[in-house]
């Protein structure tokens, strides 16, 4: 890597000069409690409403953590934190960094941070999914050190700019969450009626109404079941409970829109290679419905004429909605494709709007996994689908519905885009205020400070005086091995 051109009374050091970086412990399964000290994983500095694990172990106390200690996460996340909760323990995967002496700590974090930008750069990144630094590059990785007394004038203007850049942070993120409210609140106006009002009243004249149009589609349901075995006639929701509806709707569940039912994947092992060889038919499973913003496009994989024969093909325009792990996610297939039971369809019939259906979904979502049994992998069935009571709207004004929050989404989406350019903008301006920090060009140098070369010496020397560090039992085993060999 480019060293870089430093001011003249700097020196060139490592991440290993700054201070001793600890290896948390590796906590053992066993190791877990209901209570005792927290024990600090990744998760808890990346998310700090994640629940901590707990430990009644005692270890060294080197692996106790205090407000406002030093933490690198070389794994997965890179990076460097302040810890701010209580007393605890780190788990492998994060070092511990006692700062030297002779530096300014506050200085010794922002360092870190700096060299985790360049590293997670470099050819020091290893990894596929799971990212990560290994312990000698990250300790040799060169580092500016600057005079004691500049590095808190380097510290100083870095938390001033930061501050600044916090305050900008803080009011985008209200921002996302009230577009965010703003999105439930459009649909929750769509599906009750309030969006289209307006419209409503301006073509009252011209509507046919929501019951007229439903009991036309439960006759076509019907006469298209005929040679198919012994009709099922789709049960109406009791409406005794239900809150009154805008004229011209009616009240109907699902199956009376159109024909419901669960996906099929029945061959087991569900990863068998003889389901996909030389595949054509798209196969998707339920976090292509999450992760599909309303409509899926594409697929997980492709079933060949085996895989399409345990299964079912899904048309376009089918309404997806997840009955397990993730209840009641929504979309719209674009594409024909199968999917498992984990999954619900509703091809709803021609004169239903496929987008309206799977608005209502959205705002219904709530409920619905109030269905879901309270166990790690929580579901619902298909018969709470069935009895699911939707508001129904003229054929026109569903089409107008679907339309009006095109265009509402459209805004929004267009605020939420804005947010997160502003949002990467703000990290990469605290990278480049880093990048300046470090190499010399945030605040100015002074002649009467100490060079840092002397400091350097000392910290150097320092080390070089402290008492070795004892072998651990196990790697004086290994040795113990290779002798005898």
């Amino acid at each position: 890597m480019h060293e870089p051109e430093l001011p003249s009374n700097w020196i060139l050091a490592t991440n290993d000069d700054l201070g001793d970086f600890i290896n948390g412990f590796a906590f053992k399964p066993a190791d877990r409690t209901e209570h005792g000290t927290p024990v600090i994983r990744i998760q808890n500095l990346t998310d700090t409403q994640r629940p901590f694990n707990y430990t009644m172990r005692e270890v060294d106390p080197k692996y106790v953590v205090e407000d406002g200690d030093i933490l690198v996460s070389w794994s997965a996340t890179l990076d460097a934190f302040r810890w701010n909760g209580p007393r605890a323990y780190v788990n492998q995967h994060i070092f511990k960094v006692v700062p030297s002496v002779e530096l300014n700590d506050r200085f010794v974090f922002f360092a870190l941070k700096e060299s985790i930008n360049e590293l997670t750069k470099s050819e020091h990144l290893h990894g596929t999914t799971m990212k990560h630094v290994n312990r000698k590059p990250f300790l040799a990785h060169a580092v500016g050190l600057p005079p004691l007394q500049e590095q808190y004038r380097i510290v100083e203007k870095i938390e001033t700019l930061f501050a600044h850049i916090d305050k900008g942070e803080e009011a985008l993120s209200e921002v996302q969450k009230l577009l965010k409210r703003y999105r439930q609140s459009i649909l929750k106006a769509a599906v009750t009626g309030e969006l289209t009002r307006d419209w409503r009243e301006a073509n009252q004249h011209t509507l046919e109404p929501a019951s007229d149009l439903l009991a036309r589609i439960l006759v076509g349901l019907r006469e298209s079941w005929q040679g198919r075995g012994k009709y099922k006639e789709p049960v109406a929701p009791g409406t005794s409970n239900l809150p009154e509806l805008p004229s011209g709707w009616t009240w109907a569940t699902l199956p009376m829109l159109g024909e419901l039912g669960r996906g099929k994947s029945k061959h087991r092992p569900r990863n068998d290679p003889r389901l996909y060889e030389n595949g054509t038919y798209s196969f998707l499973q339920t976090g292509r419905v999450r992760n599909s913003s309303g409509r899926i496009s594409e697929y997980d994989k492709l079933y060949n004429d085996f895989g399409l024969s345990q299964s079912k093909l899904w048309p376009a325009g089918t309404v997806c909605i997840t009955i397990a792990a993730n209840i009641a996610e929504s979309a719209i297939l674009s594409i024909d494709a199968c999917f498992p039971d984990s999954v619900v369809g509703l091809v709803p019939h021609e004169e239903i709007c496929a987008e309206y259906v799977e608005s209502f979904i959205r705002t219904a979502k709530r409920d619905l996994d109030r269905y879901a049994p309270a166990t790690a992998q929580k579901n619902i069935n298909l018969e709470v689908l069935n009895n699911l009571a939707v508001p129904l709207p003229p054929t026109e004004e569903q089409e107008q519905i679907r339309d009006e929050l095109d265009a509402a989404f459209a805004r929004i989406g267009s605020l939420e885009k804005l947010c997160e350019e502003e949002l990467a903008r703000a990290t990469n301006l605290r990278q480049s205020i880093l990048k300046s920090a470090f190499t010399g060009q945030l605040v100015p140098q002074s002649p009467n400070d100490e060079p840092a070369s002397k400091l350097l010496a000392r910290i150097r020397a320092e080390r070089d005086a402290a008492p070795a560090k004892k072998r651990t039992r196990k790697k004086a085993t290994k040795k113990k091995a290779r002798t005898k060999a």
